[in-house]
Protein backbone atom coordinates (compact mmCIF):
# COMPACT_ATOMS: atom_id res chain seq x y z
CA UNK A 1 0.00 0.00 0.00
CA UNK A 2 1.48 3.43 -0.82
CA UNK A 3 2.27 5.71 1.88
CA UNK A 4 0.11 9.05 1.04
CA UNK A 5 0.43 11.20 4.09
CA UNK A 6 -1.56 14.28 5.08
CA UNK A 7 1.11 17.26 4.01
CA UNK A 8 0.54 20.50 6.42
CA UNK A 9 2.95 23.01 7.75
CA UNK A 10 3.26 23.65 11.39
CA UNK A 11 4.96 27.91 12.22
CA UNK A 12 6.15 28.96 15.06
CA UNK A 13 6.42 32.88 15.30
CA UNK A 14 8.90 34.53 17.67
CA UNK A 15 8.30 37.95 19.46
CA UNK A 16 10.21 40.42 17.71
CA UNK A 17 12.75 40.42 21.34
CA UNK A 18 13.12 36.59 20.04
CA UNK A 19 11.87 35.80 24.02
CA UNK A 20 8.41 34.82 23.24
CA UNK A 21 6.43 32.50 20.76
CA UNK A 22 2.91 32.78 19.28
CA UNK A 23 0.82 29.73 20.65
CA UNK A 24 -2.71 28.98 19.86
CA UNK A 25 -4.40 27.20 22.54
CA UNK A 26 -6.81 24.67 21.37
CA UNK A 27 -10.24 25.34 23.32
CA UNK A 28 -13.04 27.04 20.93
CA UNK A 29 -14.78 23.90 19.07
CA UNK A 30 -15.35 21.14 21.67
CA UNK A 31 -15.15 18.10 18.60
CA UNK A 32 -11.66 19.07 17.96
CA UNK A 33 -8.75 16.61 17.86
CA UNK A 34 -6.25 19.39 19.49
CA UNK A 35 -8.56 20.21 22.49
CA UNK A 36 -7.18 21.82 25.44
CA UNK A 37 -4.02 21.71 23.81
CA UNK A 38 -1.11 24.65 23.06
CA UNK A 39 0.37 24.74 19.34
CA UNK A 40 2.32 26.37 16.56
CA UNK A 41 -0.07 27.58 13.52
CA UNK A 42 -0.36 25.75 10.32
CA UNK A 43 -2.78 23.15 8.59
CA UNK A 44 -3.08 21.40 5.53
CA UNK A 45 -1.75 22.33 2.19
CA UNK A 46 -3.89 23.40 -0.83
CA UNK A 47 -3.37 21.78 -3.89
CA UNK A 48 -1.38 23.71 -6.05
CA UNK A 49 0.44 25.51 -3.47
CA UNK A 50 3.89 25.08 -2.33
CA UNK A 51 5.05 24.31 1.39
CA UNK A 52 6.51 27.82 1.81
CA UNK A 53 3.19 29.81 0.50
CA UNK A 54 1.02 27.33 2.50
CA UNK A 55 2.75 28.41 5.68
CA UNK A 56 2.36 31.79 4.60
CA UNK A 57 -1.54 31.25 3.93
CA UNK A 58 -2.11 29.29 7.16
CA UNK A 59 -0.32 31.96 9.49
CA UNK A 60 -1.92 35.21 7.79
CA UNK A 61 -5.68 32.88 8.15
CA UNK A 62 -4.73 32.01 11.61
CA UNK A 63 -2.71 35.37 13.01
CA UNK A 64 -3.75 37.82 11.04
CA UNK A 65 -0.18 38.45 10.34
CA UNK A 66 2.57 38.25 7.23
CA UNK A 67 5.74 36.64 7.56
CA UNK A 68 9.05 39.02 6.18
CA UNK A 69 11.11 36.47 7.30
CA UNK A 70 11.02 32.43 7.63
CA UNK A 71 12.76 29.78 8.00
CA UNK A 72 12.54 25.71 7.75
CA UNK A 73 13.62 23.89 10.60
CA UNK A 74 12.58 20.65 9.72
CA UNK A 75 10.29 18.06 8.60
CA UNK A 76 8.40 15.44 10.86
CA UNK A 77 6.79 12.02 9.61
CA UNK A 78 3.72 11.44 11.95
CA UNK A 79 2.63 7.80 10.89
CA UNK A 80 -1.05 7.44 12.93
CA UNK A 81 -1.12 10.62 14.43
CA UNK A 82 -4.78 11.80 12.69
CA UNK A 83 -8.07 11.26 14.46
CA UNK A 84 -8.44 8.26 12.71
CA UNK A 85 -5.16 6.84 12.25
CA UNK A 86 -3.84 8.66 9.04
CA UNK A 87 -0.84 9.76 8.52
CA UNK A 88 0.79 13.35 8.72
CA UNK A 89 3.93 14.87 6.87
CA UNK A 90 4.56 18.29 8.52
CA UNK A 91 7.02 20.97 7.53
CA UNK A 92 8.18 22.76 10.71
CA UNK A 93 8.65 26.73 10.22
CA UNK A 94 10.46 29.53 12.69
CA UNK A 95 8.94 32.83 11.41
CA UNK A 96 11.34 35.66 12.81
CA UNK A 97 9.92 38.41 11.31
CA UNK A 98 6.44 39.34 10.47
CA UNK A 99 4.23 42.40 9.98
CA UNK A 100 1.04 43.45 11.33
CA UNK A 101 -0.56 42.81 15.11
CA UNK A 102 -1.25 39.02 15.81
CA UNK A 103 -5.10 38.51 15.98
CA UNK A 104 -6.35 37.52 19.72
CA UNK A 105 -7.91 34.77 18.60
CA UNK A 106 -9.38 32.90 15.85
CA UNK A 107 -12.20 29.90 15.24
CA UNK A 108 -9.76 27.35 16.99
CA UNK A 109 -8.70 29.06 20.26
CA UNK A 110 -7.00 31.90 21.96
CA UNK A 111 -3.65 33.32 20.42
CA UNK A 112 -1.07 33.60 23.54
CA UNK A 113 2.51 34.93 23.97
CA UNK A 114 3.96 32.22 25.56
CA UNK A 115 7.66 33.00 26.87
CA UNK A 116 10.23 30.13 25.32
CA UNK A 117 11.37 29.04 28.67
CA UNK A 118 7.85 28.16 29.60
CA UNK A 119 6.75 25.95 26.36
CA UNK A 120 7.43 22.87 28.34
CA UNK A 121 4.83 23.72 31.04
CA UNK A 122 1.80 23.87 28.92
CA UNK A 123 -0.29 21.18 27.96
CA UNK A 124 0.86 20.29 24.45
CA UNK A 125 1.03 16.72 22.39
CA UNK A 126 3.67 14.61 24.29
CA UNK A 127 5.78 14.21 21.15
CA UNK A 128 5.83 17.70 20.56
CA UNK A 129 8.37 18.37 23.65
CA UNK A 130 10.95 16.26 21.56
CA UNK A 131 11.18 18.43 18.50
CA UNK A 132 10.33 21.82 19.89
CA UNK A 133 13.83 22.45 21.13
CA UNK A 134 15.17 21.52 17.52
CA UNK A 135 12.99 24.36 16.53
CA UNK A 136 14.60 27.22 18.14
CA UNK A 137 18.37 25.77 18.83
CA UNK A 138 20.75 27.65 17.43
CA UNK A 139 21.81 24.31 15.07
CA UNK A 140 21.28 25.26 11.15
CA UNK A 141 20.97 22.47 9.71
CA UNK A 142 17.20 21.54 9.53
CA UNK A 143 16.10 18.25 11.23
CA UNK A 144 14.23 15.07 10.10
CA UNK A 145 12.18 13.14 11.89
CA UNK A 146 9.53 10.05 12.32
CA UNK A 147 7.21 10.21 15.06
CA UNK A 148 4.76 7.74 15.06
CA UNK A 149 1.52 7.60 17.17
CA UNK A 150 -0.70 4.71 18.11
CA UNK A 151 -4.25 5.28 19.42
CA UNK A 152 -3.52 8.87 20.05
CA UNK A 153 -0.12 8.43 22.06
CA UNK A 154 3.47 8.25 20.86
CA UNK A 155 5.15 5.00 19.99
CA UNK A 156 9.16 6.67 19.47
CA UNK A 157 10.80 9.12 18.05
CA UNK A 158 14.25 9.78 16.19
CA UNK A 159 15.51 12.40 13.90
CA UNK A 160 18.73 13.11 11.51
CA UNK A 161 20.40 16.34 10.66
CA UNK A 162 22.73 16.35 7.23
Amino acid sequence: MPYTPIAATLGYVLSPDRTRVLMIHRNARPGDHHLGKYNGLGGKLDPHEDVLAGMRREIHEEAGIDCTAIELRGTINWPGFGKHGEDWLGFIFLVTAFEGTPLESNPEGALEWVELARLDELPMWEGDRHFLPLVFDADPRPFHGVMPYKDGRLVSWSYSRA
